[in-house]
């Protein structure tokens, strides 16, 4: 559900808009129908354009020039220049001796950097008063005829300001967009001007260069003829204003020539590659891009809230995506294996595909996914190839910490970079011990990611013993020590997941280990590909076995679930505070156990969590904690100060949240008690932390109104189809672009 725009009691005085082409026009036609300014004024070169402004009602007068208007501004007015970006000194000359500089202008071009430097140069300072823009909206037509009232809802306005900029004019700018229903977002001049060159200046020089190259072809009428779809969806693009990309071409040269010298370099290795039928590159060319266009749809979106009410009971049979540790993994050790590895169940989540994309600039060949099945051709251990740029990982902890041990080994130098929230994490646990083996790596002063690794064959064993129970930490030295002399020991403090030992041994890498947590592994083995079936995820099967817990009348089976037993903890905890779960159908003929779950409604009550529950269930307590709230009497957490350095510090948010809905909380330095008690309503924010988000999105079943929760976008991280299989139980539950 997308807000519609909404003026309140928002009124600019007057509202003056140079250039009454497509934007200009459009932006006087929403601003006189939603009454955002007293006066809207309308200056253009063409008298023609002028009286059909008029004719259309989206200006209330004109004048020639903004000189005519030198004596009637006033505080509160707002200049939009909306002309040709090779217009502006002229304008802004005349802006500079006719405006006041307590007026607001602002603009609607393309381009940033060459806009600041025209101002500059005629004012001989940067206006604090210029608030520079460019709304990403437009069409194939041009002009005051294609002119559009809703042009600018639910799409994207960039703002620029820089040092000087005052906020008051900021504020002017930001606002008159949000009540034309754009999305404000902020970018430094630099930081616009190379990613527009990037995903708007360059695709148009490519279609009207490729629609020039086939009309002189002999067979051009044949060509354009039968044209496909495909071609048809790309040079659409090239039927824009000529005059408008021969001004952008002009003004934004420097950061159009930089990428697309980058674009033609690796066009020629493409031309290469299919000269000489290099089906490895081809292939591996063509999934990653296919890859990252499917994740960058969530990318792209807005931000995402969700919004869920209470339900009266929940009732069917679903199968959760596959397990996302499992999936990370079949990834690495398919990769590492000699030949090919078919792996089925595959999460097709966007931290899954950040490893699967970081093997294949690794010089991996990778096939699919495709609905959840994937063919490795793995190059062995000592076959990895140097990466040609930063390795992005984007949100995954998994795949940052396993990847620094992995490629520690290898001889050749990587970065390894992330999103906001993975560049956030803590990782002197895992470079530490590596160091210690002879790897050469360095991270932040903060001791957090990009991590840079320089690359040594020549790690020694290690016996370690972890200081705290984290599997990524004991996968990362165990990724190591398949690389190093001799042999390895890392011994546990407590047992931790296993899926990294079970892979190695359903692989025939060389490991052992016991039920006491001492594993042993042997540098330098070979192994040979196999097939890996993924498991449905016990911590997204979490969120709805909780879901039918607390929700009168619910009956539901979830089938295909790995049940592990180091990732247990989830139901021994939810069993000791009373659910009624029964493992039905369990099936141990697979490296990884699985079984059924038929989940009833239950009286949940208060407990203590036993500690050595802790370590099987460290993902899943966000959810155990909405149990807990739903529970009469206390529930009590100590010694999780795992949960502190996730994708958030889970146990303060959990708890402003849980406070938020009406429930008291105590939080302690490594834990909290939680009082059960009546769910209210309320706006709560997942602090970017997927299992936040979906825990409150269970949360409102039992909620006495609804349950607004913020920044739900990082769900597509693990579990892509959660709300359609909320939804298919009988959840209330809707997603929001704002």
């Amino acid at each position: 559900m997308n807000k519609t725009p909404n003026s309140g009691a928002y009124k600019i005085n007057k509202l003056v808009v140079i250039g009454l082409g497509l934007l200009g026009s459009s932006l006087c036609a929403a601003a006189k129908k939603l009454g955002l300014a007293r006066q809207v004024i309308g200056i253009s070169r063409r008298q023609s354009t002028i009286e059909i402004a008029l004719k259309k009602g989206v200006i209330d007068r004109s004048e020639d020039s903004i000189s005519q208007l030198a004596d009637e501004f006033r505080d509160g007015d707002v200049i939009v220049l909306a002309v040709p970006i090779l217009s502006f000194p002229s304008i802004l000359s005349e802006c500079c001796k006719s405006v006041p500089t307590f007026v607001t202008i602002t603009d609607v071009g393309s381009v940033k950097g060459s806009v600041i430097e025209t101002a500059e140069s005629i004012y001989g300072y940067i206006p604090d008063f210029f608030v520079p823009g460019h709304p990403i909206a437009g069409s194939e037509k041009s002009g005051i005829n294609a002119l559009n009232s809703k042009l600018f809802e639910k799409h994207k306005v960039i703002i620029t300001p820089v040092e000087e900029t005052q906020s008051k004019h900021i504020n002017a700018v930001k606002t008159l967009w949000e009540k034309l229903g754009a999305e404000v977002r902020l970018m430094t001049p630099d930081e616009h001007d190379n990613v527009f060159a990037a995903t708007s200046h360059l695709p148009h020089y490519l279609a009207y260069s490729l629609v020039d190259t086939l009309s002189k072809e002999k067979n051009a009428d044949s060509i354009f003829d039968h044209a496909a779809g495909g071609f048809r969806d790309f040079t659409r693009i090239a039927a824009s204003d000529p005059t408008m990309w021969h001004d952008i071409a002009v003004t934004n040269r420097d950061a159009i020539l930089e990428i697309m010298d980058r674009y033609i370099h690796n066009l020629n290795d493409l031309r290469s590659a299919v000269s000489n039928k290099d089906s490895s590159y081809l292939i591996a060319t063509f999934n990653r891009a296919r890859d990252i266009k499917k994740s960058s749809k969530n990318k792209m979106s807005s931000l995402i809230d969700y919004r869920a009410k209470s339900v009266t009971g929940l009732r069917g049979t679903i199968e959760v995506p596959g397990d996302k540790s499992i999936s990370h993994r079949s990834i690495i050790f398919g990769s590492l294996a000699n030949g090919m590895s078919e792996i089925n169940g595959f999460l097709e989540g966007e931290d899954s595909l950040a490893t699967l994309n970081a093997f294949r600039d690794l010089g991996v060949v990778i096939e699919g996914p495709q609905d959840g099945r994937l063919v490795i051709h793995g190059v062995g251990l000592y076959g990895l190839s140097a990466p040609k740029g930063d390795i992005y990982l984007g949100n995954s902890g998994t795949s940052m910490r396993l990847m620094t041990g992995l490629l520690s080994a290898q001889p050749f130098r990587s970065r390894l970079v992330g999103d906001e929230s993975l560049s956030g994490r803590p990782m002197r646990r895992v470079t530490d011990p590596l160091s210690d083996m002879g790897a050469v790596i360095e991270i932040t002063e903060k001791g957090t990611p990009p991590v840079d690794i320089s690359g040594t064959n020549k790690l020694t064993r290690i016996n370690y013993l972890l200081p705290v129970a984290s599997a990524q930490l004991k996968s990362s030295l165990i990724l190591a020590a398949m690389y190093a002399r001799g042999l390895s020991t890392i011994e546990e403090p407590v047992i931790t997941r296993d899926h990294t030992e079970r892979m190695m041994s359903a692989f025939g890498c060389g490991i052992t280990s016991n039920v006491s947590g001492c594993i042993k592994i042997e540098g330098g083995k070979d192994y040979r590909g196999t097939r890996i079936d993924v498991p449905g995820d016990i911590s997204s099967a979490a969120f709805f076995i909780v879901a039918a817990l607390i929700c009168p009348n619910s009956n539901i089976t979830i089938c295909n679930v790995g049940i592990n037993p180091t990732r247990i903890g989830i139901l021994n905890i939810l069993e000791k505070m009373g659910a009624d779960i029964e493992v039905i159908n369990e099936r141990h003929d697979l490296f990884e156990p699985t079984a059924d779950l038929k989940v009833r409604y239950s009286t949940l009550k208060g407990i203590k969590i036993p500690k050595n529950q802790i370590s099987l269930a460290i993902d899943e307590f966000p959810i155990i904690f909405i149990a807990a709230a739903c529970a009469s009497g206390e529930t009590i957490l100590r010694g999780a100060e795992e949960l502190k350095v996730k994708e958030s510090d889970r146990i303060e948010s959990m708890a402003k949240g849980l406070e938020t809905l009406g429930i008291q909380t105590t939080v302690y330095h490594d834990g909290i008690k939680i009082i059960g008690g009546e769910i209210g309503s309320g706006t709560v924010n997942s602090n970017h932390d997927h299992r936040i988000a979906m825990a409150f999105s269970i949360a409102a079943i039992r909620s006495s109104g609804e349950v607004l929760i913020e920044d739900c976008k990082n769900v597509a991280t693990s579990f892509p189809n959660f709300i359609d299989l909320a939804k298919e139980l009988g959840m209330r539950i809707d997603s929001e672009v704002r």
